[in-house]
């Protein structure tokens, strides 16, 4: 039988806004830049994926410009005329050619999945053996800076039954004021509402070690990433002093830094990202490894569009430890799309969309709409 080929590969940028101004410890988002690739195959179908970076180049090596310019240059000559069903193949072709780029390498790995899940007929998620469930929960970051705007935000999510677990990004300001602002939110929600905190590397560990204290006796519920990514030392300590769980997240960015972080007990949680992982096979492997060592699950974001977002909701899915649910609101938070049927967000959950491969469609008018000329 002959081979099913990779006939072309085509990436641009599309630049949409945010429905309001997203504050990191790093940078204020007002817009979001993804790299949207469309893959195509001999037999006629067609695979999308997407790479997204938070904050263009402030918070990862990789930014827009850049994946866009290494899929062009390099990933495409590697995979034209290859056989687009081996996925496996064609990802360790390309770790063997090009080293890290693991955004560029999760939105390549996508696209070959959705395709080949169309190819056979079937939603994505069988390709990992099937979702244990078809909606995930998913919590909300209050990132305004501002405490009682923030309160009001929460409370009218619960209400709408959007979310009822909320994280804070902090670690930009002073600790003190940082801790006030969040022991605020969570006395205002009261005990029933989780409330968890994303330091984003910013604190040393001594700055870590008071404020955690202070977090914890406020009742905040988790702690990510207080220190930078590099001290797995540090985050074993932590994990090992403080009753609330400390989770990793841009530590915890490879398969080799998921048995690091395990071997050291350097985490309670793991937070999986398709894109710093390198695609969802990636996140499958990191999974395997978190559950042997009894580590439990979060499901992170890049804060991707549509189709990032839903490539992450596909493999999470299949989780069978994703104990403290998903982050994967990023659709929400942008203004407009670029699919054709959004996705439905409902009862505190995120529903998986029904149909073959990633379940969504390109919407081409929106694309050109958005597509940076």
């Amino acid at each position: 039988m002959s081979k099913i080929k990779i006939t072309r590969i085509e990436t641009f940028i599309v630049d949409l806004p945010t429905i309001r101004p997203h504050h990191l410890s790093m940078a204020v988002m007002r817009n979001q830049s993804m790299v949207i690739i469309r893959l195509f195959s001999s037999d006629g179908i067609e695979g999308i994926g997407e790479a997204t970076t938070i904050g263009g180049i402030s918070y990862a090596d990789e930014f827009p410009e850049g994946i866009k310019l290494a899929v062009d240059t390099y990933f495409t000559p590697l995979l034209l005329n290859q056989d687009s069903t081996n996925i496996n193949f064609l990802m360790k072709l390309l770790d063997k050619n090009i080293s890290g780029n693991n955004f560029a390498k999760s939105g390549i790995e996508t696209a070959l999945l959705d395709a080949h899940s169309k190819r056979l007929g079937v939603p994505l998620h069988n390709l990992f053996g099937g979702a244990i469930s078809e909606n995930l929960p998913v919590l909300w970051t209050l990132a305004s800076g501002d405490t009682d705007k923030d309160i009001e935000e929460a409370k009218k999510s619960i209400s709408d039954k959007k979310h009822q677990v909320f994280k804070l990004k902090i670690g930009s300001k002073k600790p003190e004021e940082d801790i006030k602002h969040v022991a605020a939110i969570k006395n205002a929600l009261g005990a029933d509402i989780k409330i968890t905190v994303d330091v984003n590397q910013a604190w040393s560990e001594q700055v870590a070690k008071r404020a955690i204290q202070k977090l914890q006796d406020a009742g905040v519920d988790l702690i990510e990433q207080p220190l930078a990514k590099h001290n797995f030392e540090g985050l074993a300590r932590l994990t090992s002093y403080f009753e609330v769980p400390i989770m990793a997240d841009e530590a915890v960015a490879t398969v080799q830094d998921a048995f690091k972080l395990a071997k050291l007990n350097a985490a309670s949680v793991f937070a999986l990202k398709i894109s710093k992982s390198g695609g969802l096979t990636n996140i499958a492997r990191q999974a395997a490894i978190a559950q042997g060592a009894g580590i439990s699950l979060y499901g992170g974001t890049m804060l991707e569009g549509t189709i990032g977002t839903v490539a992450s909701a596909h493999i999470f899915s299949t989780l069978t430890n994703l104990d403290w649910g998903t982050e994967l609101f990023g659709p929400l938070l942008l203004t407009d799309d670029i699919v054709k049927k959004p996705i439905t967000y409902q009862n505190f959950s995120l529903e998986i969309p029904k149909g073959i491969g990633l379940g969504v469609e390109l919407d081409m008018n929106q694309v050109e709409k958005y597509k940076r000329k």
